[in-house]
């Protein structure tokens, strides 16, 4: 059997913020469940860190990804409005640079996946939820 290993793996560590949007979503899982439901998912319980949080809505046959929300910051710093678009119909540039490709990999590989792009310095932490029996929204942070 051949063991695949994701194109977005997580580094060894992650950065203070990406870090604690990872253990609130890790801290949001039943039992022993890999990954937690979409709906247990509350915005403010990440405080200021929410401005840099983004939430994406999954779609299969045809896999598709449409931002559900984005945080305050991202919203100001991307300068255009992003909720309720599908990825493939936007010119997407940085801080969202090869995300449909990051998305893709967070469904197949059903775990957190990362991705650091040098100039200007970003980095983005992607994460799965559950919901209505499949992937159904992935948790994204940008730092």
């Amino acid at each position: 059997m051949h063991v695949h290993t994701s194109p977005f793996p997580l580094p060894d560590t992650l950065g203070n913020e990406l870090a604690q949007v990872k253990t609130y979503w890790e801290s949001l899982r039943r039992g022993g469940n890999e990954m937690p439901f979409w709906d247990d998912y509350k915005p403010a319980a990440l405080g200021a860190l929410s401005g840099k949080v983004f939430l994406v809505d999954t779609f299969a046959n045809p896999e598709r990804f449409r931002f559900n929300s984005i945080g305050d910051a991202l919203k100001q710093s991307y300068g255009e409005p992003l909720a309720g678009k599908f990825a493939d119909d936007l010119d997407l540039r940085d801080p969202f640079g090869f995300f449909r490709a990051q998305a893709s990999a967070t469904i197949e590989a059903r775990a957190p996946t990362f991705y650091r792009h040098g100039q200007p310095p970003y980095a983005r932490l992607m994460l799965p939820m559950w919901g209505d029996g499949r992937i159904s929204m992935l948790l994204g942070a940008i730092a």
